[in-house]
């Protein structure tokens, strides 16, 4: 009896602890989700108000909006881009940040800090990297005998070249990756060099599934986030040019505070939640096929 009596108290001091991260759960994640949800029903033009028009927003998403589909594309092909670039790029300057090297702990601040600068001083910094007449790649370029290029100002090249800034600040990634290489054990790769295995073979039979589980992390926070972009467009480009960068995310802004159709913004909003729910759950459905944990059987 003493004892149901302790756990009752346990469990009792366990859900008061909670109760603040419930209702901030509820208040910053679920309720908006509800609300944006509900919202998407509804012809809301901004001081107007709202009138009940049904599917009418979700119809016209999918059939008259000449610019959703194709900035579903846009962000699909940014997304893609920059997690594979992002995942690449962090491992590898891990893998090296990993290594007894001298002034380590310098490179490990420098690789980290892109990403806790302001995310519009960066793009605007890059920027002048790419500008046409005297930036810096293109001064280079000319150096070679190369003709300039306009990064940011051709539509075929203004996607590749935000993405490479996303790789730029993955300085996040890089931490998480450089902790979990830490973790792997060694007497795994004693026994590999014991079995003759050069380099390349215990990075692929060692290093990568003792990380699975750091790196099905990594493919998720990067896709997550790289799918949500939305600073390049506000901050340099509006979009352009010719809509080659407009991202769902800065689609919804545009419909929302500059057309004052916050009602069709919603819709957009909520689409783009399942769009990322979907990406997100074949994330986790497949994961069971190739991330292992230590002392799985």
């Amino acid at each position: 009896m003493k004892k149901s009596g302790i756990a009752f108290h346990e469990a009792r001091a366990a859900y008061l602890f909670l109760i603040p991260a419930f209702v901030g759960l509820t208040a910053l994640t679920y309720g908006p989700l509800i609300a944006v949800f509900a919202l998407s029903f509804f012809n809301w033009r901004g001081a107007l108000a709202p009138a009940f028009n049904g599917l009418a927003n979700y119809i016209s998403l999918f059939t008259i909006d000449p610019y959703f589909i194709d900035s579903l594309k846009v962000t699909a092909y940014f997304s893609l881009l920059s997690v594979i670039g992002c995942m690449i790029y962090s491992l590898a300057v891990a893998m090296l940040l990993n290594r007894k090297i001298p002034a380590r702990g310098f490179f490990r601040a420098v690789f980290y800090l892109p990403y806790v600068l302001p995310s519009v001083a960066v793009y605007i910094g890059w920027s002048w990297l790419y500008e046409s007449n005297f930036g810096l790649f293109n001064y280079i370029l000319t150096s070679l005998g190369i003709n300039k290029v306009r990064f940011i100002a051709d539509p075929n090249l203004v996607v590749p070249s935000l993405a490479l800034i996303a790789v730029w600040l993955s300085g996040n990634l890089i931490v998480i990756f450089l902790a979990g290489l830490q973790n792997v054990s060694r007497v795994y790769y004693e026994a590999a060099e014991i079995d003759g295995a050069n380099s390349w073979q215990r990075f692929l039979h060692v290093t990568i599934p003792g990380m699975t589980p750091i790196i099905f992390y990594n493919l998720l926070m990067s896709l997550v986030t790289n799918m949500q972009i939305v600073t390049p467009a506000l901050a340099l480009t509006s979009g352009g040019p010719g809509n080659s960068s407009m991202f769902i995310s800065y689609l919804m802004y545009r419909y929302a505070f500059i057309s004052n159709r916050l009602g069709y913004a919603s819709a957009i909003s909520f689409v783009f939640f399942m769009v990322i729910a979907v990406f997100t759950g074949i994330l986790f459905a497949t994961s069971k096929d190739w991330v292992f944990y230590e002392g799985e059987k």
